[in-house]
């Protein structure tokens, strides 16, 4: 990175994760400064223009001059963000990938090599370890001895992402509600779990919702036609077990049956359970404010935590960016964070998929495969 001087930054990609995510926050801040903006799409360039004028805008990553630039955050919709990413990587850049970082394990395993050959640093990872809340639920599991178990979860009342546009066609999505969301949960739980690898996964998958327009996420549409392929899960099931004998249970969902929108994380230990309830993202439909309890035989304390304003970790991931870009010892932890979390996710996807059956015979049978 070029010292003194703020980051020169380029944001690749104009959607809503670009506009209402990145680009605000990076203005607003003193040590960023928003070089370039890129997106092929000639609606969304003409109206860049408009809106950030004195900044170059774009139309592809391959337009960018690397020695212009210090950081690019990539924005663009999922099935593009190993192949921008990887580029950029080979010029050398440090570059930020939005969640999620890839699609498969082989892609994670390109952008590895990118980064070593090319010189830059790869960086990734949700807000959510960021917050206030997550925060106080590190500190108090490191009072409840070694883990034994997590639950985590993420439910929306109604928050399918523009339905009918490439966030609900498998082929440009990667996936649905697990990809979307659960990458989040297993962000918050990789300090938990550390280098752990799942010896078991097994995975349940559902889309009673996503094609509802009822169930639409109003807060965000990114402009989908409602046309397009609807052909991922708005809801995923899970459970893993780590070769340690750590199990974890998981949820998403894009939508249900419920008043709000809650995310929530309980760690069992040995010698207690601390249960986070609070809710992820900008929804407005939340349930109230952030909830942190500590129970040790029987006892069960509610931990006090601050009143945040909503989005206030996307403010603090930008101070992260900083720290994180000016330390050389960080190249490969990301890249190799994503290969983990790909990984899991594939198998849970494959889990899924039809195999050997079992069936139960009868109440004095037993299961068959």
């Amino acid at each position: 990175m070029n010292a003194p001087g703020p980051v020169r930054v380029a944001v690749v990609g104009l959607g809503w994760a670009a506009r209402e995510i990145w680009l605000r926050r990076l203005h607003d801040h003193p040590a960023f400064e928003v070089v370039a903006v890129i997106d092929p799409n000639a609606a969304a360039r003409g109206a860049a223009r408009v809106r950030y004028p004195g900044i170059a805008v774009l139309g592809t990553a391959g337009e960018l001059d690397p020695s212009t630039l210090d950081l690019a955050v990539v924005a663009v919709p999922n099935h593009l963000h190993g192949e921008v990413a990887e580029g950029l990587l080979k010029h050398g850049l440090a570059v930020f990938v939005e969640k999620p970082v890839c699609l498969t394990s082989a892609e994670a395993r390109r952008l590895a090599e990118a980064e070593r050959a090319g010189g830059g640093v790869l960086l990734a990872g949700s807000a959510a370890r960021l917050r206030a809340d997550v925060r106080a639920l590190y500190a108090a599991v490191r009072d409840i001895g070694p883990i034994r178990h997590i639950e985590a979860s993420w439910v929306r009342a109604r928050g399918v992402p523009a339905a009918g546009g490439w966030f609900t066609h498998r082929e440009l999505a990667g996936g649905g509600a697990l990809l979307d969301l659960g990458w989040h949960l297993f962000d918050v739980a990789a300090p938990l779990l550390g280098p752990a690898t799942f010896d078991q996964v097994a995975g349940a998958f559902s889309a009673d919702f996503v094609a509802s327009g009822e169930a639409a996420a109003g807060w965000r549409q990114d402009g989908a036609t409602g046309d397009g392929a609807v052909d991922v899960e708005d809801t995923a099931r899970a459970f893993l077990v780590t070769h340690d004998q750590v199990s974890v249970a998981l949820r998403t969902s894009w939508a249900s049956h419920e008043p709000f929108d809650v995310t929530s994380f309980v760690i069992e230990g040995r010698s207690g359970k601390a249960a986070l309830r609070c809710t992820f993202g900008f929804s407005p439909q939340r349930e109230g404010s952030s909830r942190l309890v500590v129970t040790r035989y029987g006892e069960a304390v509610t931990q006090p935590l601050p009143e945040e304003p909503i989005g206030v970790e996307y403010d603090r991931q930008l101070d992260d960016l900083l720290t994180r870009l000016r330390d050389p010892a960080g190249r490969g932890a990301a890249a190799e964070e994503t290969l983990r979390t790909i990984h899991v996710i594939e198998h849970l996807y494959a889990s899924a998929r039809p195999s050997t059956s079992v069936r139960w015979a009868g109440t004095a049978d037993v299961v068959r495969r």
